[in-house]
């Protein structure tokens, strides 16, 4: 295990693309210790801004535990395809960014990006995470391709925005537009939504386990379903089953419980008989 405690409070953003299992496997600690770091617009090295420290064990997966207050510490774990990375406190914006493999865990919160342009392994964060958990770059269609990413508290805005597949799950609440222009893939919210569910979207599956303040007028409602299937996992309802977005000619599903969310019970009215 390589650990990395912060030297000193960061005031402006930290780019940490080098901190990744890929690069550090094929380093001498010297080396890590060498290698180049932006705080703000200064270059500096890993070892100006951490105390670095290697525990030898047998284990042959690359290890790295980072320690502190790195909010401002952004791109943890770029492009990672190997080994595990556990930060013991919060974290900055883009963390996974385009990870391919591999496992990442936060025991406080992350900010915004969390796992933009994902394509494999998992990214699990104890508190809670930012807005376009993920999602694709500005301007860009091409979303979280694959992988895993739980939030165990709660998520901000555009959960999912242009995914393209794997899962994503928040045990708590989270803001508006989940799942915009997703085509496929699964999240899974089991807390309740600001609302714009699916905005957009023209497949995949959002399963929402608590309250939402209405249903946008371009899904249809299908049919009352018992339970939904998350990945390999059964979540039992009863569920609102709707499809949309009809505006973009869309075949997403979005399951609502129906307990949760009495008041479109108006809509049993319109479920095909």
């Amino acid at each position: 295990m390589i650990t990395l405690t912060q030297k000193h409070r960061f005031s402006v953003p930290v780019n940490a693309e080098n901190i990744t299992p890929d690069i550090f496997k094929t380093k001498t600690i010297d080396e890590i210790k060498a290698l180049h770091i932006f705080e703000g617009n200064r270059r500096r090295v890993i070892a100006d801004l951490f105390k670095v420290e290697y525990d030898d064990t047998s284990n042959e997966d690359v290890i790295i535990r980072l320690v502190g207050d790195l909010i401002k510490l952004k791109k943890i774990g770029a492009k990672m395809s190997l080994g595990k990375i556990d930060v013991d406190g919060s974290v900055g914006m883009r963390l996974g960014e385009e990870m391919r493999g591999g496992v990442i865990t936060v025991k406080g919160n992350a900010d915004s990006w969390t796992g933009t342009m994902m394509k494999g392994g998992m990214i699990e964060v104890f508190g809670s995470a930012g807005d376009y958990i993920g999602s694709s770059y500005r301007g860009s269609t091409e979303g979280m391709k694959g992988g895993t990413i739980v939030v165990h508290r709660d998520a901000g805005s555009e959960v999912g925005c242009f995914m393209r597949n794997g899962l994503i799950k928040v045990h708590g609440n989270i803001g508006s537009f989940a799942g915009i222009h997703m085509s496929d893939g699964t999240i899974l919210v089991e807390g309740d939504s600001e609302g714009r569910l699916g905005a957009q979207m023209r497949g995949g599956k959002i399963v929402l386990l608590g309250r939402v303040p209405s249903i946008l007028p371009t899904f249809t409602v299908n049919s009352i379903r018992r339970r939904a299937t998350v990945g390999d996992e059964r979540v039992s309802g009863p569920f609102y089953l709707y499809n949309g977005d009809l505006a973009e000619k869309g075949e997403g599903r979005l399951y609502v419980s129906q307990s949760k969310n009495p008041h479109l019970k108006v809509y049993e009215r319109y479920l095909p008989s």
